[in-house]
């Protein structure tokens, strides 16, 4: 029997569209990178699950020290997206990270077009097809983010969770762990990853920096793996 108060612990519109973005059935073909992993487990710098933990809290860190101010520009000033996307290519100079940045950005503005539409979102992908511009993950994040609606938290947290549910899938399907220990050790990096999120909320875009140098050595070897799973 309704209770009459079912409006009341109903979440508002624009909670349900995180989630959706968050949700791995959303098509923007994340899943085709490991953000490096893959190369570094074949350098067998990721053995095991304590060695994936290690490598999870150094890939995060990156994240939110590099690419979160980015995000977070072009959410707060879509204006100059071009700007942030340029900045993007300029930070980016490892070319297995910059082709899988953009691919993923495309990927991420093409689904959010065709599910969401509207005229910015169109007009961006014209540029990015036309040449005009590259459309890196994180300046695409932020304008898709901005355009959903979603507040600057809401937006932090969901590139921060995004980046760490696509390190979980990536260490599962390479064998490095199981589904469930893979789980364990996302539940237990949620803390670190709150934290540095909020770290990244505070830090301009003018100080945006890469912090883990070795990974991105290891992630530039990935083209010359004898076998590869992912395409980053």
């Amino acid at each position: 029997m309704h209770s009459g108060r079912a409006e009341e612990v109903q979440p508002p519109a624009d909670d349900w569209l995180v989630w959706q973005l968050a949700d791995s059935a959303f098509p923007i073909g994340s899943f085709a990178h490991s953000s490096g992993l893959e190369a570094a487990w074949q350098h067998n710098r990721v053995p095991d699950g304590a060695a994936l933990a290690a490598f999870m809290r150094t890939s995060i860190s990156q994240a939110a020290y590099a690419w979160l101010p980015v995000v977070l520009a072009a959410h707060r000033e879509p204006e100059n997206w071009n700007r942030w996307d340029q900045l993007c290519s300029a930070m980016l100079t490892n070319h297995v990270g910059n082709r899988a940045s953009r691919a993923q950005g495309l990927s991420l503005l093409s689904a959010a077009e065709r599910i969401f539409g509207g005229p910015r979102l169109s007009a961006l992908r014209a540029d990015i097809r036309a040449g005009r511009a590259s459309g890196h993950l994180a300046a695409v994040f932020g304008i898709v983010s901005n355009v959903m609606g979603f507040t600057v938290a809401q937006t932090a947290r969901l590139f921060m969770f995004c980046h760490l549910r696509g390190l979980i899938s990536s260490a599962v399907r390479l064998g490095i762990v199981g589904p469930l220990e893979g789980q364990t050790i996302q539940a237990g990096l949620s803390s670190h990853a709150e934290k540095l999120t909020r770290i990244g909320l505070q830090i301009p875009v003018a100080q945006a920096t890469q912090t883990a140098p070795i990974l991105e050595l290891i992630g530039a070897t990935h083209d010359r793996l004898y076998s590869r799973l992912f395409q980053s």
